[in-house]
């Protein structure tokens, strides 16, 4: 009785060529011997080997759909379940562990070159706001002197003789399940078809060569640190004058002596005596939109914090601005002169230690305003 390859395949009879070699490449991981050395498996391995090389095949395949015996001038199917003939070609095989098809023919010798990245510092003002900068990159450029074939001018590559331009030598060798073909690499070309008998004298033969260059690089307002910028085929050009790849510019923003980011928000500490927190004032401070007085309302508390809406940073997605946070710091005095100190003890018994009710009784005002000019005096 002939052999239903459809059946050993676990296929269809109006199968698609792509759904058998799925199903072949399936049962190859399952059943080859190297996975599983059980002498069945083998056997089955062999059936599977088979049925591929007929199903594979439009020509076996009609054969043996009509009816015919498609392997009978190979010897059956048990000389048709050897590498060589069973799976046509070994990349067969290689597809069915690796997914993929094996390369087949030269490869060619211009890529894409590899991307770049570079490091820019940016001062909080220009974060905050955005600006323009121009930058000195190393990066691979095109040799100009062979426009990137690789070939000394008035010379060009030439066909491999070893491998007639295949850029890829075959080796037949036997095993235990028949003779098996594999493929590598010509060594003489290393896998390209050609070779180069005289490379250009600027670049080696690579088709590039270093250059410096300047870039112009718009910053958006709103970046941070660790935003990236990419500019496309700003890289490095590929071996033989291949695409270039993108450069990536990395923001770093520096420190800044009075403000700390947090987000999209600024944050810094004003100090003031504590006659100023007792009795009001106002302090001037330099932020990013220039020179604001900061109301210090009286009474105001060491660590309390003012907030200046829209004083912050511009936010990198969407309109809008961060804001500042001002937080005070009260300090009090470590040294007091004799009349400095009978003031403070006159405040003291005026406001009652032991009962502080944080308003001003009647004589604390003028009290106060005469301790601001004594510690401001001092």
């Amino acid at each position: 009785m002939a052999t239903d390859y459809y059946a050993v395949l676990g296929v269809r009879r109006d199968a698609s060529q792509d759904e058998i070699k799925k199903a072949f490449r399936r049962l190859a991981r399952e059943l080859h011997p190297d996975v599983n050395p059980d002498p069945k498996t083998q056997e089955r391995f062999k059936e599977i080997n088979a049925a591929y090389e007929v199903l594979s095949d439009p020509q076996k395949k009609q054969v043996y759909d009509l009816g015919g015996d498609p392997l009978s001038s190979s010897g059956g199917a048990g000389a048709g379940a050897g590498f060589g003939a069973g799976f046509g070609n070994f990349s067969d095989i290689m597809d069915a562990f690796f997914g993929q098809a094996s390369q087949r023919g030269p490869r060619s010798r211009t890529r894409r070159g590899q991307d770049a990245m570079i490091r820019l510092e940016v001062s909080l003002t220009e974060a905050a706001f955005g600006t323009t900068k121009e930058i000195q990159v190393d990066t691979a450029v095109v040799c100009t002197t062979c426009s990137g074939e690789g070939a000394a001018p008035g010379t060009s590559a030439q066909t491999c003789d070893m491998c007639r331009g295949r850029g890829e030598v075959s080796q037949v060798t036997r095993s235990f399940l028949g003779q098996v073909m594999t493929s590598r690499p010509c060594p003489q070309c290393q896998g390209f078809g050609t070779v180069v008998p005289t490379p250009c004298p600027e670049c080696a033969g690579d088709g590039r060569v270093r250059s410096r260059r300047t870039l112009t690089v718009k910053i958006p307002a709103g970046v941070d640190n660790g935003t990236r910028i990419q500019l496309a085929g700003e890289g490095e050009v590929g071996p033989g004058g291949g695409p270039a790849g993108d450069l990536y510019v990395e923001i770093h923003e520096t420190r800044h002596p009075v403000f700390q980011r947090r987000g999209d928000d600024l944050h810094c500490t004003v100090t003031i005596p504590m006659t100023a927190a007792a009795l009001g004032t106002k302090v001037p401070l330099e932020t990013l939109d220039g020179v604001e007085e900061i109301d210090i309302r009286p009474g105001t508390q060491s660590g309390q914090s003012i907030p200046l809406h829209g004083r912050g940073v511009t936010h990198l997605r969407g309109g809008g601005r961060g804001d500042l946070i001002v937080h005070v710091e009260v300090t009090t005095p470590t040294k007091l002169d004799p009349q400095q100190e009978d003031l403070l003890r006159q405040l003291a018994k005026i406001r009652g230690e032991e009962r502080p009710t944080g308003e001003f009784k009647p004589g604390q005002q003028g009290l106060f305003s005469r301790l601001k000019d004594a510690f401001n005096g001092r």
